[in-house]
C-alpha cells in the first residue's frame, strides 16, 4: 500500500482522486487550507516528516484570473511558494510529485494545439504563477509530474459547466464566447490518469485533456442538450461573454507526450460530459 497525501483535497481534482482511487491500495492523507497552510515552509515539512507520504498530489491554487490580478503576491504564495514546499518535502522523502498546472502558461496567440515542448509564455498573473509552481518542482525534484490541463470541471467549486447549470435552473439567457477555444475534460478522468501515472516513473512534464476541441458556445451548448434544458443561448466574442472570464483565446494542449509514448488515452470530451451528467442526475 502506497501513502498519497492529496493536498488541495476539497478543490476539484482532489475530489475526484477521492472518489476513483482505491482505499486498499491507496493510504489517503488529505488536506486543504483548514487542516494545512502550504504556504508556511515549516508546517508543510512537519507534516513531511510526520507522515512521510509516497507520493504528494499538489491540487491547491488560487485559481480566480481577477483575484490574481488584484493580489499578486497572494497568487505567487499559493501558486509559486506552495509547490516550493511541497517539492521540498518530496525531495528530503525522496517521494513522486505530481503538479497541477494549466493552460494559462502559454499566451493563446498559437493556431495549432500546444505541445509540452512548446515555449511557456504567460500573459496573467495566474499563468505567470503556475509557470513559477512548475519551475520550482522541476528545480527541486526529479521525480515529478507535471500535469497542464484545461477547461476541467468537477462536481465541486465553481467551474463552467456548474455555472451553465445554474443559469438553466433559473431559465436565464446566456451569452457565451465563440471565440475560445480548449478541451473540455472531466475531473475525474484527470483523477483516473494520474492514479495511472503514479505507478509509473515516466516523470517530466505532460499535457492531459480529453480529447477534441470546441468552443465555449459549443461546450455550453452540449451541457444544455444533455440536461435536456432549453434556454436562449447566444455565441457573442468574450468581451461580451456572461460566463467567460478573459482567458488566452486558444488554450487547446496536444497530449503529445501521452501519445508518443502509447501510454494512456484519455476519452472523446462529449462521452466524458455525458458521464459526468449522467452522475449528475443519478444522485
Amino acid at each position: 500500500m502506497i501513502k498519497v497525501w492529496i493536498a488541495g483535497s476539497n478543490g476539484q481534482i482532489g475530489h475526484a482522486l477521492n472518489e476513483v482511487l482505491d482505499p486498499l491500495e491507496i493510504e489517503v492523507l488529505n488536506t486543504d487550507k483548514d487542516e494545512l497552510d502550504i504556504t508556511d515552509t515549516e508546517e508543510v515539512l512537519n507534516f513531511g516528516i510526520v507522515n512521510r507520504p509516497d507520493v504528494i498530489i499538489n491540487c491547491t491554487g488560487v485559481t480566480d484570473t481577477q483575484l490574481c490580478e488584484e493580489e499578486p503576491e497572494l497568487a505567487y504564495r499559493v501558486n509559486a511558494l506552495g509547490a516550493r514546499n511541497l517539492s521540498i518535502v518530496a525531495r528530503k522523502n525522496g517521494a513522486k510529485i505530481v503538479q497541477l498546472s494549466t493552460d494559462d502558461v502559454f499566451d493563446g496567440k498559437s493556431k495549432k494545439p500546444y505541445t509540452e515542448f512548446d515555449d511557456t509564455n504567460p500573459l496573467t498573473v495566474y499563468g505567470s504563477s503556475k509557470r513559477a509552481g512548475e519551475n520550482y518542482v522541476k528545480e527541486f525534484t526529479h521525480k515529478h509530474f507535471v500535469i497542464r490541463s484545461n477547461w476541467v470541471y468537477g462536481k465541486v467549486g465553481q467551474n463552467f459547466v456548474n455555472q451553465v447549470l445554474e443559469a438553466a435552473e433559473k431559465g436565464n439567457a446566456l451569452s457565451v464566447a465563440a471565440d475560445q477555444f480548449g478541451s473540455p475534460t472531466s475531473a475525474k478522468d484527470l483523477a483516473r490518469m494520474i492514479l495511472y501515472l503514479i505507478n509509473t516513473n515516466e516523470y517530466g512534464t505532460y499535457h492531459v485533456t480529453c480529447s477534441g476541441v470546441c468552443n465555449r458556445h459549443e461546450f455550453a451548448k452540449e451541457i444544455l442538450r444533455l440536461s435536456g434544458k432549453e434556454i436562449e443561448l447566444k455565441a457573442v466574442p468574450t468581451e461580451q461573454s456572461d460566463l467567460s472570464a478573459v482567458r488566452p483565446p486558444y488554450a487547446v494542449l496536444d497530449n503529445f507526450i501521452l501519445r508518443i509514448i502509447d501510454m494512456y488515452d484519455m476519452p472523446d470530451w462529449k462521452a466524458s460530459l455525458e458521464e459526468y451528467m449522467n452522475e449528475r442526475t443519478e444522485k
